[in-house]
Parts: structure tokens; sequence; C-alpha cells
């Protein structure tokens, strides 16, 4: 079981180093320096600094099941997609958690999405033991798509930068807030009135 364990996090581990290398697609990505911090120090975020109004880009992740999903499956909706570094963590989880809750108080027809870069494993784990069955939660572990084309990717860790982004229906940046210091909380009232805003 250990056995099987280590090499499960060996090749995640290795899928990302080769990932943020650019070898996926050859590519390059913009690095802002010091962009957030986390616990005071500076850390650099790799990727875009995505720009309310514009359209958004698609993007591919995979369920607890490592079955492949996409923001466009999701086409025609208000969508809001809360991003954590880990729900290992305490800030993290109850991030996690109050949307889990606020969702049954939104209109119908809005997606939450939870995404990190966990491994789908403990993704299940997280949403079992803490009855997270409301919103969508993904992983960005495989091909951290979505965190180089929104420009959350931590450099040097692999991990999502703690961030909320609300799309419209027509698939456009309606808000978003990276959150300056990792550590702290997003503004919660504020993407909820910025959801209800696009679900009318």
């Amino acid at each position: 079981m250990h056995y099987s364990l280590t090499i499960i996090i060996s090749l995640a581990a290795a899928a990302a180093l080769f990932t943020l290398a650019g070898c996926t697609d050859g590519g390059s990505y913009l690095e802002r320096i010091g962009a957030v911090t986390m616990k005071g120090n500076p850390k650099t975020l790799v990727g875009p600094d995505i720009q309310i109004g514009k359209p958004v880009l698609d993007f591919r992740v995979v369920d607890m099941s490592f079955a492949p999903v996409r923001l466009s499956d999701f086409a025609g909706k208000p969508i809001l997609i809360s991003a954590v570094p880990s729900l290992d963590t305490g800030i993290c989880s109850l991030q996690t958690k109050r949307f889990n809750e606020e969702i049954a108080k939104l209109p119908e027809n809005v997606v939450v999405i939870s995404l990190s870069t966990d491994l789908p494993f403990a993704q299940k784990r997280f949403c079992d033991a803490e009855k997270v069955d409301r919103i969508k939660v993904l992983s960005d572990s495989v091909h951290r798509d979505f965190a180089l084309k929104y420009g959350v990717l931590i450099k040097d860790m692999g991990l999502l930068a703690r961030s909320i982004f609300v799309i419209g229906k027509d698939s456009t940046l309606l808000y978003k807030e990276i959150v300056p210091e990792i550590a702290s909380h997003p503004d919660y009232d504020k993407a909820l009135a910025e959801i209800r805003k696009a679900a009318q």
C-alpha cells in the first residue's frame, strides 16, 4: 500500500515538474513576480493576469474518477470558480465548505466549481469526510491547464493561488479576486453577490 502511494506521488510530482517547465506544449509563460504573498513571503504567479470583461479560455481538469471535465461543459450557465492551494489546509477547507453551503441559496442555474491541484483520491477523501456534495470539486493536478491559463500557478510549488472567478452565461469574466495573502480568506460576500448578479 505504501509502495503504491509512493509511486502515485512520485508520478504526480514528475508530471507537475514537466508541466511547470512548459514542456507540454513547448510554450513559455508570463511570470508575475511577487504577485501574492504566503505568510508575508512574496510568491511568483505563472500565467497571464486575465482581465474582467474579456472572454475566458476553456480549460481541462479531471473529476474524482480522473474523467476529463472542461469549463465548456457548463456553457450558457453562470459559473463561480473557487481555487485553493490544497484542501488539506484549514482555510482551503473552510472556503470549500462555505461555498458548498452557500450554493443551496443560489439560483438553480449557478455552477460552483472548487479547484485545487490535490490528487483526485485526496479530494474524494475530503469530500466524503466533510460531506461536500453540492459543488463540483475538480483537480488541476494532471494538466495545470486552469492554473496556467488563468494565471494562478504558484511557481516552485505547483499549487493554485487562492482566487475566485465569476464567469457569465456568455463566457465573459465578470469578477475575479486573487487573494493578495494566500493565508487569508477571499471576500465571500462580494463573490456571492457577483454570482447572483450573473445569474439574473
